[in-house]
């Protein structure tokens, strides 16, 4: 089947993608409801990914500088394995691609999630560390 993603455009798609990464942070993860709604998501750009034409999907993308940090990328537990990710991040890094005045993206992978990043052209830098209980590492990618 196949998998659309597309920037949000309006609140019920905005919280479609919190409503999913309460799914996957807050009750699979068991990161704290007040870590993950960190009051950043009204400076951020959303996408939200469907499959089939039901919301699988979401990632988030902050500018910092001239880096685009893609946070909050999360996928319904039921939904992976199935390119959903995949998807969702080549959508966000296209887009970052065009934009002029974005130099690279970041991220912080947790460390299960390393080789999915390398696959799309991030590297890994700098040592291990901890965000919300779970270990992660900062990773970059030059853009254009």
């Amino acid at each position: 089947m196949t998998v659309t993603v597309r920037q949000v455009r309006c609140v019920d798609e905005l919280d479609t993608c919190l409503a999913i990464r309460e799914a996957v942070f807050i009750q699979e993860q068991r990161v704290t409801p007040e870590l993950e709604r960190d009051g950043l998501d009204g400076a951020c750009r959303h996408y939200l990914a469907k499959r089939a034409g039901t919301p699988v999907g979401t990632a988030r993308v902050r500018r910092i500088g001239r880096a685009a940090k893609i946070q909050r990328v999360a996928v319904l537990a039921t939904e992976r394995g199935r390119g959903i990710g995949f998807a969702l991040m080549q959508a966000i890094l296209s887009d970052l691609e065009t934009d002029r005045e974005t130099d690279e993206a970041v991220l912080d992978s947790q460390l299960s999630a390393i080789g999915f990043y390398v696959a799309l052209g991030f590297m890994a830098e700098g040592p291990e560390f901890m965000d919300a209980g779970i270990a992660h590492r900062h990773m970059r990618r030059r853009l254009g």
